[in-house]
């Protein structure tokens, strides 16, 4: 409805209702104009209905809704199921063209402008986050794995010689397997063990890199949120290396959007010496489904060049999904969840140290990792060599996901490499444990009822393994 349209209503409705009715048209309208005009996510979060009218207006802009179209190419933006267009909002086109996955469609100016804009507004909140000094970023519609493969092969072009990428350990499949299937060996440097904690080992890095050849570095391939107790790498110590020697830096930023101590060592990185760019995952850090990340860097001109390697057009899903997501929370939406967070954070930590030292057990001290916790399993292991590989096998029977339990001396082979004390991050930890994480978007019912089943758990298995001390615990918490 413009101008004109709601005069003409004059003619059917009073005038006084009509121009009520223009004014609160004209009040979606406005915020929609500071988008387009900012290019940053809103202070406040959008209604429902503002944001369902502004993608209305978008999928209008493509040419596959345009009244009287006439298609007669490959693709049209045909959709057989009226289900499928309306889960999409009709906007079907995708993004990007075939030689680059930020370039507009000239068939969908609509899905060029919601891709122009997801990125805006991510890059908005990056900064937000803590990585102020942040150029560029672009979503992909690929999760965090595949993302850091297409930076690697953006480098390969750069370092055409290079066969090697330096790598901390963490015991996590993707980013082991996105430097094999990128085509480089990965050279894998184990972490030292520093109280509880498992840290970089930033001598050994150094070495490896003298060793091998600066030349024949791709990368250094490092990390920032992991499970404890693991912590973020030494960024700025391995920026300051790769910055020494001349060699990229790629940090793997999985799910540390959400940690201001993992953006801040992010900025320093970048600040002290190297870091080319770091990638993050969507529905880690923004509660919108898998498939999607975020490449973000300090040079503009690189984080083009990585988009530019991407082949063909893209799936527009994970931008739409995020660019839903950013306006209906707005940014002190967002602050407020990050800021919850850290409560629960605190809350969990507290909570898991009074079990463990119900049961014999300990939190293990990881002061430097602000997301995943870790509490010792000495105790039940004592008891029963197979007691904590029970305990995860109960908690998901009970519906606690995401706790993970690490037993001692697993190995695991990944792409012919073999991991001793695999989901460890170390060859050697000096017990098994259990971990919990607080993520974006836990509440404090989350901690309290994963709590009541775990301790409930560990009195079973105590109960089952030793009669004696069971005995001696108070009676398990009904569920």
């Amino acid at each position: 409805m413009n101008s004109e349209n709601f005069t003409l209503c004059e003619k059917m409705v009073s005038a006084s209702y009509v121009r009520q009715a223009s004014e609160a048209r004209r009040g979606h309208e406005q915020l929609i104009r500071q988008l387009l005009e900012q290019g940053k996510c809103p202070e406040d979060g959008w209604s429902e209905g503002t944001v369902e009218l502004f993608l209305n207006e978008l999928a209008v802009m493509d040419s596959n809704n345009f009244l009287g179209n006439c298609g007669v190419g490959e693709r049209e933006g045909r959709v057989a199921s009226n289900m499928v267009a309306r889960r999409h909002y009709r906007l079907i086109h995708g993004i990007g063209r075939s030689g680059d996955i930020a370039a507009v469609q000239p068939k969908a100016a609509g899905s060029s402008l919601l891709n122009k804009l997801s990125n805006s507004l991510v890059l908005d909140v990056l900064k937000m986050a803590g990585v102020r000094s942040v150029k560029s970023c672009f979503v992909v519609p690929m999760a965090t794995g595949m993302s850091l493969t297409l930076c690697f092969l953006t480098l390969r072009q750069r370092r055409p010689k290079a066969r090697y990428i330096v790598w901390p350990r963490i015991d996590q499949k993707s980013c082991f397997k996105a430097m094999i299937t990128a085509g480089f060996a990965p050279v894998v440097v184990e972490n030292v063990l520093e109280g509880d904690e498992l840290r970089t080992d930033v001598d050994a890095v150094e070495r490896k890199i003298c060793e091998l050849g600066a030349e024949n570095v791709l990368c250094v391939h490092s990390t920032t949120s992991c499970f404890a107790p693991r912590v973020p790498d030494r960024l700025e110590e391995l920026a300051m290396l790769c910055d020494k020697y001349d060699i990229p830096h790629i940090v793997n930023n999985a799910y540390g959007v959400q940690s201001s101590k993992c953006m801040h060592l992010i900025q320093q990185g970048a600040r002290v010496g190297r870091i080319d760019a770091f990638v993050q995952s969507l529905d880690k850090n923004f509660m919108v489904p898998v498939g999607g990340a975020v490449i973000a860097g300090f040079d503009e001109a690189f984080v083009q060049e990585i988009s530019k390697t991407y082949p063909g057009r893209a799936s527009a899903s994970p931008s739409l999904d995020l660019l839903i997501t950013l306006l209906t929370l707005g940014a002190n939406g967002y602050k407020k969840l990050l800021s919850d967070r850290k409560e629960i954070y605190a809350f969990l930590a507290e909570e898991l140290k009074k079990l463990a030292s119900a049961h014999g057990e300990r939190l293990l001290h990881t002061p430097h990792n602000p997301i995943s916790l870790a509490m010792s399993l000495d105790g039940l292991q004592a008891s029963c060599d197979q007691a904590p590989t029970q305990l995860g096998a109960m908690l998901f029977t009970r519906q606690v996901s995401g706790a993970r339990v690490v037993p001692l001396g697993k190995e695991q082979s990944i792409s012919g490499h073999t991991f001793r004390g695999f989901m460890s991050h170390s060859e050697s930890y000096p017990c098994p444990y259990l971990n919990a994480a607080a993520a974006v978007g836990i509440g404090r019912d989350d901690v309290t009822l994963c709590i009541k089943r775990l301790d409930k758990c560990l009195k079973t298995l105590h109960k089952e393994s030793n009669p004696l001390r069971s005995s001696q615990l108070p009676p398990a918490n009904s569920n």
